[in-house]
């Protein structure tokens, strides 16, 4: 691949991680208590934590996934 595109697409792959945790944000924000909330505590509670695994599942691959582009555009070897 060339460093460029390596580049690029690491940084593509930081900037989907800060879209991935705005998407757990709104979740959050959609989800709090209201009078008219559909949710008692411990769904919510629940629901928060099970989508909270997925979503640090999500970070972690993209940031590794990231590091190990950038690498390779500066010319690291990265074991791959």
């Amino acid at each position: 691949m060339p460093p460029k595109i390596a580049k690029f697409a690491g940084l593509g792959a930081f900037g989907a991680c800060a879209a991935i945790a705005a998407l757990y944000l709104l979740f959050v924000y959609g989800t709090r208590p209201a009078a008219t909330a559909g949710l008692d505590g411990t769904q919510r509670f629940i629901a928060w934590l099970s989508v909270a695994g997925v979503i640090l599942a999500l970070l972690l691959v993209h940031v590794l996934l990231g590091r190990q582009l950038l690498a390779l555009s500066r010319g690291e070897r990265t074991g791959l």
